[in-house]
């Protein structure tokens, strides 16, 4: 999994409310396996019925193909826990997400697959998308981990915070198979103290 230290781009204001994973990915993305994750992310939110581009839509727009900031409204991945919502997000470019109450299974997946998820107070995230909508995809932010702020223009600045066990594995670019071989030796240690019991098998002191 790619570290995440900082990002430093456009921001993407996306203010919808109750978005849901199939709407971050449509089923139809899922069941194709040479579908394209990054064409497939908001497919119908960019897109008519037609497969034509819905010009208004940011998502469509020049200055925000590939802007990895992805500011968004509250609850946020909703519905279903299925991860590729994730995935088509960052295939699309986004590294960091950021909103009001983001949906629980949607954050935790995003911390699993190195995207820094950000959970905003309804205060912060007004403020940040009044900034991030005049800024028009022509001014970067910065959001960094380590200092847990975000900066931008016209002197923006917010703090945030992410747990301590996320913030690391996020940082170091563990997931939780990264995160356990941390403890190898404790582990092995462990085992070392188990003794033999009958037929081979191994039994735990107690």
């Amino acid at each position: 999994m790619k570290p995440f230290e900082q990002v430093s781009g456009a921001v993407i204001p996306f203010p919808m409310d109750d978005v849901n994973t199939d709407q971050i990915i449509p089923s139809a993305y899922l069941k194709d396996l040479h579908a394209n994750m990054a064409d497939g992310f908001m497919a119908y939110v960019r897109r008519k019925p037609d497969g034509t581009s819905i010009a208004s839509c940011v998502f469509e727009q020049a200055q925000y193909l590939g802007a990895p900031i992805l500011l968004v409204g509250s609850n946020f991945g909703c519905g279903s826990s299925r991860e590729h919502a994730v995935w088509a997000m960052q295939a699309f470019g986004v590294r960091c997400v950021a909103g009001y109450r983001l949906a629980e299974f949607f954050r935790d997946n995003c911390y699993k697959n190195g995207v820094l998820p950000i959970e905003l107070t309804a205060s912060a995230q007004s403020d940040w998308m009044a900034v991030a909508q005049q800024a028009g995809g022509q001014l970067p932010f910065e959001v960094n981990l380590q200092a847990q702020t975000v900066t931008g223009p016209e002197g923006f600045s917010l703090a945030f915070d992410v747990p301590s066990a996320q913030r690391m594995a996020l940082l170091k670019g563990l997931d939780d198979v990264g995160m356990t071989l941390l403890h190898l030796a404790q582990i092995e240690a462990f085992e070392a103290l188990q003794t033999p019991g009958p037929a081979g098998s191994r039994q735990m002191d107690v």
